[in-house]
């Protein structure tokens, strides 16, 4: 058994891995399907017995969908703009007066409407790796199916008149687009003596600034509270994987972040942290978001919120503490206003230019992050050199091995000693074999001489267990690894390989089901992992020697769902360690069992003698 030690710890190890993926993988997936339907069904019934608010209708529940409870006049959520409900992007679009946007990377356009943020595409990033695919409609107007805008207004009491709100009608010389070299200027003056200008600008990648400034001509002192919400109608399809956050998000305050599923606001209904200070909040998909950062000048309240009062809708907002301008005198609020990919390197650029606390994390990086972020960056400045992230995380794999390389050259030499230490083994078992206790010890007694580590066998599997977890990470969250190529038929590391061995890698017209998508590189990586396996004695225990057979074709099976770049770094650190396992037993004077071990598979095992 002492001889197995090493076999049954790496066994351990492995079916742990294979729990962790079903527990953390699988589970949640079906989990996530079942509150998909549920929260589906919901909505169906929901949308039956209540009708679909019209153009101008207001009900008494829509007073919650802004901040503070209070809506100004006007305020129909998602129906403003005079259309109806689920109407067409082109219909959305053409029922208010808008300004135009045309940026180097964003195009689309602002309602004069609310003042809304509501029709972006992403110019740099389409929908599938085919280039004639649509680009990315990352906002669309309130009226459509799939809602998804930002806004920015006031509350205020009545004495105040009618405030800046998803209604009001704002005023804009000309017809000027927005562009990063020429900011827009909408104005609004209400009915009693209050004047807004809300000058818009955007800078050449996805940051927005709305700064406002009121001026007091009432002739007395006006208090108003400026809110921002970032709204989405309907519930959006999320991948439903544990490793990744998709759903309302935002630092604020002392709890700092806060990452809320959609199911779980659909239950709470609304979740409401401290006051802050500083921070942010909006919504996040897996490679976009829409992110609000309010001034610092106002404390403010922010809140999370789900609605269903005739349209399901999910809100992240906010509502500073009341602003006081003094008659004659103006006060400017300045809002940002992020719309767009989760760049890292531009996320990082925000966070520091900006001074946005902790605007990094709008990327999931996970509890890891410490690994897991600076894997990413060496891999990105690979692929600067390299060209190709698929080469880029070749070459990781290559860095990783040589800084863990002493450790691991102890161990494959501790087991190089284990495999010449056999007939001394052995002997101690014959010898002792009748007392146990005095064969452990003679065995301890042996490693010490030998300066034996018995389990140091397991320490490349644990090594590696961290930096496989890391760079999974980094292929399914970050956006810079979506739809990067490798070469031939990989076009995209972060998908699973395309092809399958079930029907000739293509060659036969038909398509397989999902979970007989074995891949080329699915099957190269399981076939270095059996020969690394072969190139230890096989376990005389036909138990343990089952399991040590089936065990690469188990991998290739799960590894096959996984994305193809963590396919190509297994593959590759698998052959790496045969060759550098390899090379420490040849220097140890031990025997490699590679070849023989192939050559048992074909032997003819001996018949049994017949008694």
């Amino acid at each position: 058994m002492e001889n197995n030690r090493n076999f049954f710890i790496t066994i351990a190890l492995s079916v742990l891995i294979l729990v962790l993926w079903q527990v953390f993988y699988m589970n949640p997936r079906i989990e996530a399907q079942r509150e998909a339907a549920r929260i589906e069904a919901e909505q169906q019934e929901q949308a039956q017995p209540s009708a679909t608010p019209q153009p101008g209708q207001q009900t008494a529940a829509d007073n919650a969908d802004l901040p503070g409870g209070e809506a100004p006049s006007g305020g129909v959520p998602g129906a403003g703009g005079g259309v109806a409900a689920g109407s067409s992007r082109a219909d959305a679009l053409a029922a208010s007066g808008r300004v135009a946007i045309d940026t180097p990377r964003i195009s689309g356009s602002l309602s004069l409407t609310g003042a809304r943020i509501d029709d972006l595409i992403l110019k740099d990033y389409r929908t599938t790796v085919e280039r004639n695919s649509p680009n990315i409609e990352l906002l669309n107007p309130a009226s459509m199916a799939d809602g998804y805008y930002a806004e920015v207004g006031y509350i205020g009491n009545e004495s105040v008149g009618s405030l800046p709100g998803p209604d009001t009608v704002w005023t804009v010389e000309g017809q000027p687009t927005l562009t990063p070299e020429a900011p827009v200027t909408l104005t609004y003056t209400n009915d009693r003596g209050l004047t807004f200008a809300r000058t818009i600008a955007v800078d050449s990648n996805y940051l927005f600034t709305v700064s406002d400034t009121v001026t007091n001509e009432s002739g007395e002192a006006i208090s108003l509270s400026n809110y921002g919400r970032v709204a989405r109608i309907g519930t959006p399809k999320t991948a439903g994987f544990f490793i990744l956050h998709e759903g309302l998000i935002g630092v604020t305050g002392e709890e700092g972040l806060q990452e809320i599923k959609y199911s779980n606001l659909v239950d709470d209904r609304q979740i409401v942290p401290g006051k802050s200070q500083d921070g942010w909040l909006g919504i996040t998909d897996k490679y976009w978001a829409v992110a609000m950062v309010p001034s610092g000048a106002q404390p403010f309240q922010p809140r999370y919120a789900y609605f269903d009062d005739g349209r399901i809708r999910f809100q992240a907002d906010y509502l500073t503490d009341p602003l006081v301008v003094q008659p004659g005198q103006s006060q400017t609020v300045d809002t940002l206003v992020f719309a767009g990919a989760k760049e890292t390197g531009l996320i990082d650029a925000y966070e520091e230019d900006r001074q946005i606390r902790q605007f990094d994390l709008l990327i999931d990086w996970g509890w890891f992050y410490f690994i897991t972020k600076p894997m990413f960056y060496l891999i990105d400045w690979l692929f600067r050199v390299l060209g190709n992230f698929g080469l880029a995380i070749l070459a990781t794999t290559v860095i990783v091995k040589a800084i863990f390389f002493p450790l691991a050259n102890k161990s494959y030499k501790s087991m190089a000693n284990m495999k010449k230490m056999q007939p001394k083994m052995l002997e101690i078992r014959e010898k002792y074999a009748d007392d146990r206790m005095k064969q452990q010890q003679a065995m301890m007694e042996l490693y010490k001489t030998e300066k034996i580590n018995p389990i140091a066998g397991c320490w490349p599997v644990l090594i590696q267990i961290p930096v496989f977890f890391a760079l999974y990470k980094v292929l399914y969250v970050t956006i810079e690894m979506r739809h990067a190529p490798f070469f031939g038929w990989i076009r995209d590391l972060s998908a699973p390989d395309p092809t399958s061995v079930f029907n000739l890698f293509g060659l036969l017209p038909y398509d397989v089901p999902s979970f007989l998508m074995i891949g080329v590189w699915p099957l190269i990586m399981g076939v270095t992992m059996f020969l690394q396996m072969r190139m230890n004695p096989t376990p005389p225990d036909p138990t343990q020697a089952m399991i040590f057979n089936w065990m690469p074709v188990v991998f290739t099976f799960m590894l096959a769902t996984f994305p193809a770049g963590l396919v190509i770094y297994w593959a590759w650190n698998n052959t790496l360690s045969i060759i550098q396992q390899g090379v420490i037993m040849k220097r140890q004077g031990a025997k490699i069992e590679l070849w023989d071990n192939l050559m048992g598979l074909f032997r003819k095992k001996p018949s049994q003698p017949a008694e």
